[in-house]
């Protein structure tokens, strides 16, 4: 990958971060007391299509999807692994609209927001990557010809980790936000999945 490239996702991952932990209360971020993406972002963009929008997660060894018929996620570790799974967002191949610029997410547990907590990752799993903004444009196997942004992610149940319910949210993006005010100058669709963490024993 290009010296530039990588400067320009760190710059993308730096500024969503800094978006959400200080320039937008009450945002979602890791020390944000919102409940979701929304309380700061429009969802206003060409991109409402559930049907067409990729939301995968993917075990990382096997590259199979961890999606139920439910359409819920499940990740199942054993208590003190690792496991490593990829979040996969972006647009359908056949996706008519203009492809979004970029993608954000994050994976909370819902139930930590407004704690004095400074995690609001499912209590008693470490995570590496619980949240991230990335650049459209990544390829991957399965996925050819769609409009995607594939990053890694690392799990691992602790001593006192419990299953847990997740909400992973999602937004698309195009544009950039006017400083001060994150509705403005940029657009978005917002969309939420479920993940179920489940520790083996």
């Amino acid at each position: 990958m290009k010296s530039g490239k990588i400067a320009a996702l760190g710059f993308c991952a730096l500024a969503f971060f800094a978006a959400r932990t200080f320039s937008y209360p009450p945002a979602v971020g890791i020390l944000g007391k919102a409940k979701s993406c929304l309380a700061c972002h429009v969802n206003n963009g060409p991109w409402p299509e559930d049907q067409k929008t990729i939301i995968d997660l993917l075990d990382k060894e096997t590259m199979k999807s961890l999606r139920q018929s439910d359409g819920r996620f499940v990740i199942e570790v054993k208590r003190g692994r690792q496991k490593t799974v990829l979040t996969v967002i972006g647009r359908a191949q056949d996706d008519g609209a203009p492809p979004p610029y970029r993608t954000a997410w994050i994976y909370i547990d819902p139930k930590r927001i407004g704690t004095d907590s400074l995690s609001i990752f499912a209590q008693g799993w470490a995570v590496n990557l619980q949240m991230a903004c990335r650049l459209v444009g990544d390829n991957l196997p399965g996925f050819e010809g769609a409009k995607i942004s594939v990053l890694p992610m690392t799990l691992q149940p602790l001593d006192k980790a419990e299953d847990s319910e997740l909400q992973l949210q999602v937004m698309l993006t195009k544009g950039e936000a006017v400083k001060a005010d994150a509705k403005k100058g940029m657009l978005g669709n917002y969309f939420e999945r479920k993940v179920a963490l489940k520790v083996i024993d």
